[in-house]
């Protein structure tokens, strides 16, 4: 059973699948379209004593960049959840047996194509066909794009529970013909993000954790018995773990390019020339903690935290001017 669809594989987890369930329903948006739509920009500096190393996350919570992106585009979001694995199942195979893909949230750890075998529970796919062995699916380009995992691995992770995983969670989206366009939506999407870029709740998010960051970064080679892997690892999902490069800067600057075209704004090419700047800045401090990591030597982390103090007053000016296009 499959659904024909195009199954491009894109940079990141949420908008690949996101992009395969719209291109169906015939809305073909770019991904740093879906992206900035969905005010998908953040920072989260994470770190706890159940975590092996601190965390750098760059983007809102799995989720909730999805619905975010239905709200504005006015889409039909129909999400499920169950704790029964038979009921997940049926779930997903009514839309698909009706001629419809269907998003799922997961574990990236159980899916036997997946690249690194690590617990992500915030992991989004869509899911275009099954037979009587397999699971159809398209993940981001890195993994491989249109892929399959046996029904017995993907049962697993979408069963699987712990940080950020969904009980099953499955999703469809419908798209009205009288929904409002797409450009209409740019300037609410984007003084939503730097509205919550600029006034986080707590110090750990936003422009406030990329400073707090930056003091804290200088400590990284204490903070771990084995700095050789630690470090370079935590660079590596900065650049490439579904993120586009730059912690998703390199997607937000794409995302503000594009609507620099449909919207004139000094305020806009402002911060488009402000996050152009952070994505090269961001790339250069993971290229600094590998170093660190690789070497034991703290300069690198120094100059990675003078670099990380630079981030957060250039993203915060961006955000600042982003804030200020619908004046």
């Amino acid at each position: 059973m499959h659904v024909n669809i195009d199954a491009r594989g894109g940079q990141h987890c949420e908008t690949t699948a996101l992009a395969v369930l719209l291109r169906h329903q015939g809305l073909d948006l770019s991904e740093p379209m879906l992206f900035g739509l969905g005010s998908g920009l953040s920072f989260v500096y994470w770190d706890s004593k159940s975590l092996g190393f601190p965390f750098l996350g760059g983007r809102v919570k799995p989720f909730e960049l999805t619905r975010n992106l239905a709200a504005r585009l006015g889409l039909e979001l129909l999400v499920q959840e169950t704790t029964s694995a038979r009921k997940a199942w049926q779930n997903v195979v009514g839309p698909l047996d009706a001629g419809h893909p269907v998003g799922l949230q997961l574990d990236s750890f159980h899916l036997e194509y997946f690249g690194s075998q690590v617990h992500f529970g915030g992991h989004v796919v869509a899911m275009y066909g099954y037979d009587d062995r397999n699971a159809f699916l398209v993940d981001t380009e890195q993994q491989g794009g249109a892929v399959s995992t046996s029904l017995t691995s993907l049962a697993q992770a979408r069963a699987a529970r712990g940080p950020m995983t969904a009980k099953h969670r499955s999703f469809t989206v419908t798209v009205p013909e009288n929904r409002p366009p797409a450009h209409e939506q740019l300037v609410p999407a984007i003084t939503a993000c730097a509205e919550a870029f600029l006034d986080p709740p707590i110090a750990n998010l936003g422009h406030r954790g990329i400073e707090k960051t930056g003091k804290v970064v200088r400590t990284w080679l204490q903070r771990t018995d084995n700095p050789q892997q630690d470090l370079p690892q935590a660079a590596l999902l900065m650049e490439k773990a579904g993120t586009g490069g730059a912690l998703f800067r390199n997607l937000y600057r794409d995302f503000l390019a594009e609507c620099t075209e449909l919207v004139d704004s000094e305020h806009l090419r402002c911060g488009h020339r402000l996050y152009a700047e952070a994505a090269t800045l961001w790339t250069e401090v993971a290229t600094l903690i590998t170093k660190a990591g690789e070497s034991g030597d703290e300069h690198w982390l120094v100059q990675a935290s003078t670099l990380l103090g630079d981030l957060a007053r250039v993203e915060r000016e961006a955000m600042r001017a982003l804030c200020r296009i619908g004046e």
